[in-house]
């Protein structure tokens, strides 16, 4: 399953520089994850300073 970034998001681009198959971009109002690009290893999860990134 991939991972969603929620709303705690503070569009810092800490999830995005470390994902390793460029699945997170900067949105609107916080930073999204392609669930299609995803492969759910975490790596987001790991680097983020207000654990947005979850589980999906």
């Amino acid at each position: 399953m991939a991972y969603v970034i929620d709303d705690s998001c503070i569009s810092c681009g800490a999830c995005a520089a470390d994902c390793p198959v460029d699945a997170i971009s900067e949105g609107a109002d916080k930073f999204v994850i392609d669930a299609d690009a995803c492969i759910d290893c975490g790596a987001c999860a790991g680097s983020c300073p207000v654990d947005a990134p979850k589980e999906a």
